[in-house]
């Protein structure tokens, strides 16, 4: 199957990043490579590195921009342990830094990878396919207390404990092994009059799941506020979420590295020493808009930048 994936907010994105020719810009999240070929169009003498946890996003990423394969440096790996592969390249500052969140649309409508709740397929969701924890993990090996929390804090589902409930029950007579096994016993958990009132009522145990199984949320504030200062003067980070939790994370470390102090109010003087290191160029985030049911999925982005000072 062909790796495409329509970007989210491509314009406003690449017009946030406001990209220098000779500048040195992190996408990291690859995905489709639509986002990263903006930026490379963009670029004469300067640099993007490439990451993306699913090798299948970037052996498909290098077909597609293999006109600017000069420019590029792929890493494969979590975003989350980028500054470790820029370490070991000797790379400094940033001029810019792009996150697109979440999963793509390559690996939910790739049946075969376990994302999606309409296309039957083994349980997997894992975007790094070479990592052991999978959706079935979860799913079969969880206790009914772990899952209802994970479906509660990741997927907001207010009948969770129900459905972990459920779930512990059917396991015990064979292991829950794919995708529709697991949507049906969801929906049985809703009451007839709610259950396709909202759309199908599997998405967010479904996302809970997905962000269980790769570590979405793990550790995002911290490293979004890290590196964002490796950011040089005047370089922008633009960071595109699909889920509340991750646009609270985004927007709290934003909010903390714009302050200029953190002392408390009744003090005199200022003895923190902290200082401004950003200005929040979205005061409120930038919403996705949706054109067409090709990118419906778009309804849920929000996009915030800042920039460095």
């Amino acid at each position: 199957m062909e790796y495409f994936h329509l970007p989210v907010l491509l314009d406003e994105t690449i017009e946030g990043l406001c990209v220098r020719p000779d500048g040195i810009y992190l996408d990291g999240t690859l995905g489709g490579g639509g986002h990263s070929e903006q930026i490379l169009k963009r670029l004469t003498t300067g640099k993007l590195i490439a990451c993306d946890l699913d090798p299948a996003a970037i052996e498909n990423a290098k077909k597609r921009l293999a006109p600017y394969l000069d420019k590029i440096i792929f890493v494969h790996d979590d975003f989350k342990n980028i500054q470790d592969h820029l370490d070991d390249m000797g790379i400094g500052e940033l001029d810019g830094i792009l996150f697109d969140l979440g999963v793509s649309s390559y690996q939910i409508d790739n049946g075969e990878r376990g994302f999606s709740y309409n296309k039957d397929a083994v349980l997997d969701m894992r975007m790094n396919t070479e990592s052991s924890l999978s959706a079935y993990d979860v799913i079969n090996g969880y206790s009914e207390k772990a899952l209802a929390d994970v479906f509660f804090e990741y997927g907001e589902e207010r009948y969770s404990r129900k459905i972990a409930a459920s779930i512990v029950k059917e396991r015990e007579k064979k292991p829950i092994e794919r995708t529709l096994e697991l949507a049906d016993i969801i929906a049985k958990c809703y009451p007839p009059k709610e259950r396709y009132s909202g759309g199908n009522p599997a998405k967010r145990v479904f996302q809970a799941v997905r962000i269980e199984v790769n570590g979405e949320l793990r550790g995002l504030y911290d490293f979004l506020t890290e590196i964002t200062l490796r950011l040089r003067k005047g370089g922008r980070i633009c960071v595109i979420t699909f889920h509340s939790l991750e646009d609270r994370a985004v927007k709290n470390a934003f909010v903390e590295l714009e302050k200029s102090c953190i002392c408390d109010k009744r003090l005199p003087v200022c003895t923190c020493n902290k200082r401004q290191e950003i200005k929040i160029i979205t005061k409120k985030p930038i919403f996705g808009k949706v054109n067409d049911e090709s990118n419906k999925r778009a309804e849920s982005a929000k996009l915030r930048i800042a920039e460095r000072i």
